[in-house]
């Protein structure tokens, strides 16, 4: 029993020992097959040849056309006003009259008529328009009509640069009026901050104001 046994034990050592040399070689060569697999892999696909400093020619395409479309963008600005040749020249700030220093004075010439003065505030550079002054008389706001029958030109107020205006306040050689002591002047009818200046005692009677002028002379309100 015991010769029996031991053969036994034999054959099975035999068995053992051969299946596991053969999961070896299975082992050894699966190694072998994955490792030719990532060496393969690892290549340089045709066509994305490695340039000396390591990147491919193909990112190098890449990022030029990216930069040469950025660089044009933004390259033209659709801002400004037309100049009526096809170009266009910058639009500064427009006043509002909270960014002006406001005086009035008497003026004996044409009957009589109120200067208005408008400077800019220290600091500020805006543009009066090319159109008349808003300029409204007592609670029910009555308006001055325009003086000038064609409008004046822009005005770049900034420094001691200084605006006029000229209102007559009575047209009419009727008697009568409404008798007020200040006026109500704005940078056109839609400024949001219209101020109140001091004239004196004054008859307002169909109203009339100019354009904006650099001279005195030239804002005198003739009937």
């Amino acid at each position: 029993m015991s010769g029996n046994r031991r053969k036994a034990f034999l054959v099975s050592a035999v068995l053992v020992g051969g299946a596991m040399l053969m999961t070896a070689c299975q082992d050894s060569d699966a190694a072998t097959d994955t490792g030719a697999a990532q060496g393969s892999s690892s290549a340089t696909p045709a066509g994305n040849a490695v340039t000396p400093s390591g990147s491919s020619t193909a990112g190098s395409n890449q990022g030029t056309g990216k930069g040469s479309d950025a660089t044009g963008k933004g390259t033209a600005d659709g801002s400004g006003a037309d100049t009526g040749n096809g170009e266009r020249e910058p639009v500064g700030q427009s006043c509002g009259a909270n960014d002006i220093s406001w005086s009035t004075r008497p003026e004996t010439q044409a009957g009589g008529y109120i200067l208005i003065i408008a400077k800019a505030k220290s600091g500020i550079t805006c543009y009066l328009p090319a159109a008349l002054p808003t300029v409204a008389f007592g609670s029910d706001g009555t308006e001055a009509g325009p003086a000038e029958q064609t409008a004046g030109k822009q005005i770049k107020l900034s420094g001691s640069t200084t605006a006029y205006a000229g209102v007559n306040p009575k047209t009419t050689n009727a008697n009568g009026g409404k008798e007020l002591d200040s006026i109500i002047v704005a940078i056109g009818d839609d400024d949001p901050n219209p101020v109140s200046l001091p004239v004196g005692t004054i008859t307002v009677d169909h109203p009339i104001v100019t354009n904006w002028h650099t001279a005195p002379k030239d804002a005198v309100p003739f009937s």
